[in-house]
């Protein structure tokens, strides 16, 4: 119990870390929605499709050093030589990449349809973003939580402070005459969005340049190709994800017709964030519980751990999921401001719980990373990522946003099935799988029930949430008195 304890203080600091910066991100989600901001639901529409290949390549740019970081951090008596040779390794790729595509930046525009004035700034984002992923991995091996919270937190506000400065300010500020004149012009805002973002990102990197002045530039080739080895498996993982999470908004763009793709793809993406309260809980729970799987793995009888984690986070996931459904139709007045986007409000459960399913297989990925069969993330997330192309690629033009959202969900539960299988015959955790099974079928049951069958009937919503926390309650409260007295 002990060690949870730690995870759970882990879990709190990389929560701060991750959720006070997108809860300010969060607001940018009303300001891009309000009326007269951007011109219309398509440009918001225009602005995620962009965003989706933002994560695409930031996934194949940081090609899985991260969690290779990670592990041979823990598992080579040379750390710095592990350090010294990942951050080689990202800042050569990235200069690489970087000196490449800008030669090459008009026939990317071409080639993915995106106006060539943004894809020069992306570039400059993309490169700004991979030089700064070691330094963050070593802060969280290293464990200094509140310097990466601190730097985190830093980086999203001046985003949000540029982003209300150029969409709010500037335009009443550039009157005749003035300083700010020069620097406004009219129907720039998606290019003053990612300057935003531009400038947060150097600002990231200059604080993290500390680290790479103390590092020890020594190259080790034989350390970087089992560092590769371990790696590329997970790279071809996170493509499978960002093709799970973000492809859709691409393949809306090429599958619908094109007078309303944009404004589809924007009604989807406003309502979407809606479930970024179950996003924010399972990435701050797995920044958390990463090190602390690579940091455990060798300690007595480390399953019986990465069992009650995994419960742990069922129970507090499961409360999320059905407080957000309930509630959700009071929280779209405050996140999505424009009633032009709420046609897509549909999708906010199945997006709730498909985030939950993806937090619950990154639980059950334990087992092939600690035993270093990264290439089952691998096959396991080309299923995903497949079963998303072919749902997707099938009923988007007779279903639009709601194909997509239900191809989310259809993927991240078939992988936490294949995870669990393959898991059992390789690593066995003993799992409670009636306590799990129980909080995950009243959570989705009652969720469902109240949003299509008693929608803002709060009066039956808060009472089904209420029998849900006083199962929780009964089933966890010695735990929980146990976690809590623990010093």
């Amino acid at each position: 119990m002990s060690a949870l304890k730690s995870l759970f203080k882990q879990t709190f600091i990389y929560g701060l870390a991750t959720v006070l910066p997108r809860m300010l991100s969060f607001l940018l989600v009303p300001l891009y929605t309000t009326d007269g901001v951007l011109s219309s639901v398509a440009e918001y529409g225009r602005v995620n499709i962009i965003f989706s290949y933002f994560v695409i390549f930031n996934v194949i740019l940081a090609y899985g050093m991260e969690t290779a970081f990670f592990r041979f951090f823990n598992k080579e008596e040379d750390k710095n030589s592990v350090i010294g040779t990942s951050a080689m390794s990202l800042i050569i790729s990235s200069i690489g990449f970087f000196i490449l595509a800008l030669l090459l930046q008009n026939q990317i525009a071409s080639f993915i349809d995106i106006d060539a004035k943004y894809i020069n700034l992306v570039i400059w984002i993309l490169l700004l973003d991979a030089l700064v992923i070691i330094p963050f991995a070593w802060l969280r091996a290293t464990q200094q939580p509140m310097r990466y919270a601190i730097i985190k937190i830093l980086n999203v506000t001046i985003n949000l402070v540029l982003n209300l400065f150029f969409l709010l300010a500037l335009k009443n500020l550039a009157t005749n005459g003035s300083l700010f004149e020069s620097i406004y012009k009219p129907n720039f805002e998606i290019s003053y969005i990612f300057i935003a973002n531009l400038v947060a990102s150097a600002v990231t990197l200059i604080l993290m340049l500390s680290f790479y002045a103390k590092v020890k530039y020594v190259f080790n080739a034989a350390l970087w190709k089992k560092m590769f080895r371990y790696a590329y498996p997970v790279l071809i993982a996170g493509v499978a994800f960002s093709i799970n999470e973000t492809f859709d908004r691409i393949l809306l763009k090429e599958l619908l017709p094109p007078d309303i793709a944009e404004t589809k793809i924007g009604m989807y993406s406003a309502c979407y964030k809606i479930a970024l309260f179950m996003t924010l809980f399972a990435t701050a729970y797995r920044l958390g519980i990463e090190p602390f799987f690579f940091s455990h793995a060798k300690s007595e009888n480390p399953q019986k751990n990465y069992a009650r984690i995994l419960e742990f986070f069922v129970a507090i996931g499961s409360v999320i999921l059905l407080t957000v459904v309930v509630f959700s139709d009071i929280l779209k007045i405050f996140i999505v401001r424009s009633e032009a986007y709420w046609e897509a409000m549909w999708v906010v459960p199945i997006i709730l719980i498909a985030n939950f399913c993806l937090g619950i297989y990154h639980n059950l990925s334990v087992w092939y990373k600690i035993t270093d069969k990264t290439k089952f993330g691998a096959y396991i997330s080309i299923v995903g990522a497949v079963v998303t192309l072919i749902i997707n690629m099938v009923f988007i033009k007779e279903y639009n946003y709601k194909a997509s959202a239900i191809a989310t969900l259809v993927a991240y539960a078939l992988m936490i099935l294949l995870s669990y299988y393959y898991g059992r015959k390789y690593y066995p955790i003993p799992y409670n799988l009636k306590k799990i099974g129980l909080y995950l079928v009243l959570s989705i049951g009652f969720s469902l029930v109240s949003f299509y069958q008693f929608r803002e009937n709060y009066s039956v919503g808060i009472a089904l949430l209420i029998v849900f926390l006083t199962i929780i309650y009964i089933s966890e409260k010695n735990q929980i008195k146990q976690l809590l007295k623990l010093k």
